[in-house]
């Protein structure tokens, strides 16, 4: 497993390079919501329809202003708006209010790896953290068990050492770590098996993060 993590990262950040050009699969939400960034284009639910906006660009009346650090300045309909990843606008893709379900405590394991378990639509999932990866990657066999609609996604391509490989982009409507579960989460559904689901900044960005020696906290912001 660890000799295999740093070619998963290279083929993880290819990938999503091209999949985002693309639309992803329907989301559960409505309203917007920022659910994840690749460069300057911003992966978006609107009205439960995901969206890739580019600055400047205009999709169902919202136009891409500008990136104000990690936050998405917008524009809908003569409204400006700043998103942060993970939080709507209306309804939907919002955090737990529980206060005791806010944190997750992660351990670090064998060869230094973070890994924990959860869900992804309510199917158990083992993650490692990849803070090195965009978006949550998940193999097709995983994504196929939990139920991810895959009938909407649009395909990207990439070159790889092994030739072509197809990638898509869908809109997880909920993932949970531990007991702390948040919605709308950008992902990259790989064509191949993977050991565990990678942890990216789709997800990790929604919390602030510090490491107490050889344990990580995550708390929702």
């Amino acid at each position: 497993m660890r000799a295999e993590h740093p070619s998963l990262r290279q083929r993880v950040a290819q990938w999503a390079v091209m999949a985002l050009l693309g639309a992803a699969s329907l989301a559960q939400a409505q309203g917007i919501v920022l659910a994840g960034r690749m460069g300057d284009r911003a992966l978006l639910v609107i009205d439960g329809k995901p969206q890739t906006l580019a600055v400047g660009a205009t999709v169902a009346g919202v136009r891409m202003l500008r990136w104000n650090g990690e936050e998405a300045e917008l524009d809908h309909k003569g409204n400006k708006l700043l998103l942060r990843i993970g939080t709507p606008v209306q309804l939907g893709a919002g955090a737990p209010q529980d206060a005791a379900s806010r944190e997750i405590v992660i351990p670090a394991g064998s060869g230094g790896h973070f890994m924990a378990t959860g869900s992804i639509n309510g199917k158990s999932a083992q993650f490692m953290v990849d803070t090195g990866a965009t978006l949550v990657a998940v193999g097709k066999a995983d994504a196929e068990r939990m139920g991810v609609d895959l009938s909407g996604a649009r395909q990207g391509t990439t070159q790889t050492a092994n030739g072509s490989a197809t990638v898509q982009i869908v809109v997880l409507p909920k993932v949970r770590v531990g007991n702390v579960e948040v919605t709308n989460v950008g992902a990259a559904v790989m064509p191949t098996s993977m050991p565990y689901v990678l942890l990216g900044n789709s997800f990790l960005s929604r919390f602030q993060m510090r490491r107490d020696n050889d344990v990580m906290r995550l708390e929702l912001r």
